[in-house]
């Protein structure tokens, strides 16, 4: 397992220069809200998978400042830096890991991740898009084919929307697109809905094992495909196409799927208490760890950005019970935490 020991960035949001040592257990980073404690986690995750989870690498760059730049080094003295310079024409990101220079981080060269945020706590009650990316980012990290995918999709969702805007359009204009459409979106909602059963073979005592409860929770997939997905899809395409002419966008596929929890056989949207959708959230979160570890056999760096002030005493214990590597941002020093370092960005 590697171990992150320090991070250092220039000119990142709201930091000209600092630099973090990080614990091999757990590292705290207190301080007043805009102080800058998530652009370091972000930072972090930049430099572990290459983009951010925030925004794209224009928006990280702190206000009128000509570049920046973030180096990682791991307890092996691996090192690894990442700079941006907007001024270029290519090649504004250049990341360089083992004296190699690159453009765009290769899988081999990722470093798995579980980030929780606040508005994963907010993942059952929040829109089809939020939980549609929950699921797209944990994938992407599982099957490096998994991302090229969703770019080729969204990339002809848009020229197949553009042309629903160009009356009138006939379809064989559409075609070719709905050809893509349907060859990449089948591929993402086979994984989409190997990856949800995966999850629901054990999200049930993942749950039980932090609520301390006999509840019957599980997640399911939107929509229930028998046979060829991918010609199920073009049939679909070609059906809703005056109907979608008339929208001015395409109304059937993966971009409009949703991912649906249950609690004791209701949905949790309306039955499950505000507790109790937190521990799935959690249930949800440890599921991930656990996922990452078994397929590609390494403990991700678990990223924990200001949640401790929203989750009880019992479920913050429940947390801080992996043995992975922990950094965590909050506006105070959370309690039962043992071994670990911290620093206040407020001082």
């Amino acid at each position: 397992m590697a171990v992150v020991r320090k991070l250092s960035v220039e000119n990142i949001r709201s930091h000209d220069v600092f630099t973090l040592l990080i614990s091999p257990t757990t590292t705290v980073i207190t301080g007043k809200n805009g102080s800058g404690k998530t652009s370091l986690l972000e930072a972090l995750y930049i430099s572990l998978q290459g983009s951010s989870f925030k925004g794209s690498d224009s928006d990280v760059l702190r206000y009128e400042s000509p570049w920046w730049r973030i180096d990682l080094e791991f307890d092996d003295y691996i090192k690894r830096s990442i700079t941006f310079d907007p001024k270029l024409k290519s090649g504004r990101k250049k990341i360089i890991i083992d004296d190699k220079i690159m453009h765009r981080m290769p899988i081999k060269h990722k470093y798995p991740v579980v980030l929780f945020e606040p508005d994963d706590l907010r993942l059952l009650h929040g829109s089809p898009t939020r939980r549609r990316q929950f699921v797209d980012r944990f994938i992407s990290q599982l099957d490096p084919l998994y991302s090229n995918a969703i770019h080729k999709y969204e990339r002809a969702l848009k020229q197949r929307n553009n042309l629903l805007k160009k009356l009138p359009t006939t379809h064989d204009e559409l075609f070719v697109w709905d050809i893509n459409l349907s060859e990449y979106g089948a591929y993402i909602i086979e994984k989409r809905i190997a990856f949800i059963e995966r999850i629901n073979n054990n999200l049930n005592e993942a749950y039980n094992n932090i609520a301390k409860s006999n509840d019957i929770v599980s997640v399911h997939y939107s929509h229930t495909y028998i046979g060829d997905i991918k010609q199920k899809l073009l049939n679909d395409l070609h059906n809703h196409s005056s109907r979608d002419a008339l929208l001015g966008f395409t109304s059937t596929g993966p971009h409009r799927h949703d991912v649906i929890f249950q609690f004791n056989n209701s949905p949790a949207l309306d039955v499950a208490s505000r507790g109790e959708v937190r521990s799935i959230i959690l249930a949800l979160k440890f599921l991930e760890v656990d996922i990452i570890e078994q397929i590609i056999d390494q403990k991700p760096i678990i990223l924990l950005d200001d949640v401790f002030s929203e989750l009880d005493s019992d479920r913050q214990k429940s947390l801080l019970s992996s043995n992975n590597q922990i950094i965590i941002t909050s506006a105070h020093t959370p309690e039962y935490i043992e071994d670990y370092y911290t620093i206040n960005l407020s001082i």
